[in-house]
């Protein structure tokens, strides 16, 4: 198997638990089979992660072999293809609110001010700055595609410290509120276009992007063979994965003493400092460098340990990550997400419809949904090898 299957296989696991997370806001049983439910590291943030890897290492690949031009226009051509399927997306919501019985009332904290139809939101939502509800990474992933290829070209030329100094400020000038003032002047601007209409989305972009470009830089220096993987991940060096694992623990600790009230309240307070979701703040930053270090050193070099655990645990790992089902998802990843904001409203109209069904009711919609999570995947790969079929010589096998 090779590791751009591994990583297929990982963006498709990722896919699932945000599928599952999003379903009735997680206030049900199934969402509590979740690798976040211990720390701080959120399948969203893997999705990111892998997807800028991913295309480090393929585009580096295609730039050091034609150049900038033509996989510049690849990279455009996609990100456009994207905010195609995002507006579109935006659009089909809408007419299914109109078409479904009682889905005004079920979605109206969803769509916000996207129903009113007013020109001055949908010019906002066409600009994606006005985003409904669980479209959160298809927007930032168009704005990281936009500037991926020049920060790739720089990466493959000898920039790549730059690039990855560039995106540590930006995501440094985040933590400290230097964008605060732009977004309140945008607010201010929104609102005096339109009565209510301000800056609307999950996740700072800006704080995200360092997920994002990180990898894409180790992605590019990955397929130039300037990243030893081997020295990275050497199964005779256990010391960063242990050190990486009492910090995994370390936030699993926190986690579990936030659920079960066992922190007074002035600790919480001081830990929320730093724990901002949107913001990307330190504690997921480190909570993730952290996870991702121990999941890669297992899975690369825990085969060749001397732990039988360890072994296990990378057997285990492997086996999960590779299952053809979502490797599959992990292919055809972005669309599959889209898919899967249209299957979380889907889910969501019945409950509200026909239920509640409270939490068993629902964790059965959940697991029903998860098969219908690979219907856009099938679909590409049969119009794959029906185009490949008809493209083939006539007699040929």
């Amino acid at each position: 198997m090779t590791r751009i299957a591994l990583l297929d296989g990982l963006r498709g696991y990722f896919l699932v638990f945000m599928l599952i997370t999003h379903l009735f806001g997680g206030k049900y049983a199934l969402v509590r089979v979740n690798h976040a439910e211990l720390g701080f590291v959120q399948d969203a943030q893997g999705f990111v992660f892998l997807s800028g890897l991913l295309v480090g290492a393929l585009y580096a690949r295609r730039m050091a072999r034609n150049g900038f031009a033509g996989p510049a226009r690849q990279i455009w051509k996609r990100a456009f293809e994207l905010y195609l399927w995002t507006i579109g997306l935006m659009v089909m919501v809408l007419v299914l609110r109109g078409i479904l019985p009682g889905a005004r009332m079920i979605w109206n904290d969803w769509l916000g001010l996207l129903p009113t139809g007013a020109t001055p939101v949908l010019l906002s939502a066409g600009a994606l700055l006005y985003q409904p509800t669980f479209f959160d990474i298809l927007p930032q992933y168009i704005l990281y595609m936009v500037a991926a290829p020049i920060l790739l070209w720089l990466a493959i030329n000898g920039r790549a410290v730059a690039v990855l100094a560039g995106s540590a400020l930006l995501w440094l000038a985040m933590q400290l509120g230097v964008h605060l003032a732009l977004a309140n002047g945008i607010n201010a601007l929104l609102g005096l276009w339109y009565e209510g209409l301000t800056l609307r989305a999950a996740f700072n972009p800006f704080a995200w992007q360092i997920l994002f470009f990180t990898a894409m830089v180790l992605g590019a220096l990955w397929a130039q063979g300037k990243v030893d993987v081997g020295r990275i991940l050497d199964p005779r060096r256990p010391g960063p994965a242990i050190i990486a694992a009492v910090v995994v623990v370390f936030f699993a600790l926190w986690r579990l003493a936030f659920t079960f009230a066992l922190v007074p309240e002035v600790m919480m307070r001081r830990f929320w400092i730093f724990e901002n979701r949107t913001e990307f703040s330190l504690v997921f930053l480190v909570n993730f460098v952290a996870l991702a270090y121990l999941v890669s050193w297992v899975l690369v070099a825990g085969p060749e340990t001397r732990s039988r655990p360890v072994r296990s645990a990378a057997a285990a790992l492997d086996t999960l990550f590779t299952l053809p089902f979502l490797r599959l998802l992990g292919r055809h990843s972005l669309h599959v997400y889209a898919w899967h904001v249209l299957l979380v409203y889907l889910a969501t109209w019945v409950d509200g419809r026909y239920g509640p069904f409270g939490t068993l009711g629902r964790s059965a919609i959940g697991l029903a949904c998860i098969p219908l999570l690979a219907a856009p995947a099938v679909l590409k790969e049969w119009r794959k090898q029906r185009r490949a079929a008809l493209a083939a010589p006539a007699g040929s096998t």
